[in-house]
């Protein structure tokens, strides 16, 4: 059975509705047992922290060739689309999105820049591709490639987030709504588990996204990233689509005005980190 998609139905929802803020509570103190689990998990990751040996950068790679080749019914390449900079300019675009592009009247985050540049520069039918957003068992994602290619042009650059337009400032407002908004069968929203210190899943922790800082900053300053237990590059709409799945929540709609919402408030909690992709996580 289908499940029902997270759309414009949310985001209308989301403009009107103010969600109703977390209660503050006193961070858990931590016990001897979860110290020692932590130790263990960061020198987890340093282990997998060197980059020659990081398979998101075969991501990087594919990517790059997709950029440059010419597709479609017009068979031109993806070297004229505009991200922000200028066309085909990617150093530091990826810092910088979601932002506002006039030609299209609209908010955009990565994934949503790209597949409007297929559709109107290379007149690409985007079907297939939007069926392969998300790499699998012997199925490649053009989407996963190219936005780790695109965001590696970012690597050592801070987050930016643009929030100089109106409706950059109003996605901001109902990315933060979306944030705190409960539902589904489980009553969970973002803030469920991202508004609290010292929360975890098992042996994982999860980040305080409420506040700005440098929790947020390290969070999503990290993303794309290679998923060692899934063998697989991800990015930021996976990981918002996952979240979403894991909260019992319908799921969302790929490339979605509700997600680049919910990316832009989180990008605007992480201004100034310094990103560094693709990483590698468990």
């Amino acid at each position: 059975m289908k499940l029902p998609t997270i759309g414009a139905a949310v985001l209308a929802a989301a403009m009107t509705l103010a969600a109703g803020h977390l209660t503050a509570q006193s961070p858990p103190q931590q016990t001897p047992a979860q110290d020692d689990s932590e130790k263990e998990i960061e020198r987890y990751r340093q282990m997998l922290s060197d980059p020659f040996s990081n398979p998101g950068f075969l991501a990087v790679d594919r990517g790059e060739a997709l950029w440059a080749e010419k597709r479609g019914p017009k068979n031109v390449s993806l070297e004229g689309c505009d991200l922000g900079e200028g066309a085909g300019k990617l150093e530091g675009a990826f810092a910088k999105l979601p932002r506002y592009f006039a030609d299209s009247d609209k908010v955009m985050d990565t994934e949503q820049r790209l597949l409007w540049c297929m559709e109107k520069l290379q007149h690409l039918d985007t079907k297939d591709v939007v069926a392969r957003r998300f790499s699998g068992p012997g199925r490649a994602s053009d989407m996963e490639d190219l936005t780790a290619f695109i965001a590696n042009k970012s690597s050592g650059m801070k987050i930016e987030p643009q929030l100089g337009h109106a409706k950059e400032i109003e996605m901001a407002a109902v990315g933060e709504e979306l944030f705190y908004r409960r539902g589904g069968v489980m009553d969970f929203s973002c803030a469920t588990c991202h508004a609290e210190d010292g929360k975890r899943i098992r042996l994982q922790g999860l980040p305080n996204l409420s506040v700005k800082g440098a929790t947020a900053q390290a969070t999503m300053a990290s993303w794309p990233t290679y998923r060692v237990s899934q063998s697989a590059l991800r990015t930021m709409q996976h990981r918002l689509w996952d979240c979403y799945r894991q909260q019992r929540w319908p799921v969302p709609e790929y490339a979605s005005d509700s997600l680049t919402a919910l990316t832009l408030f989180l990008q605007a909690q992480a201004a100034g980190g310094e990103i560094a992709v693709p990483s590698i996580k468990r």
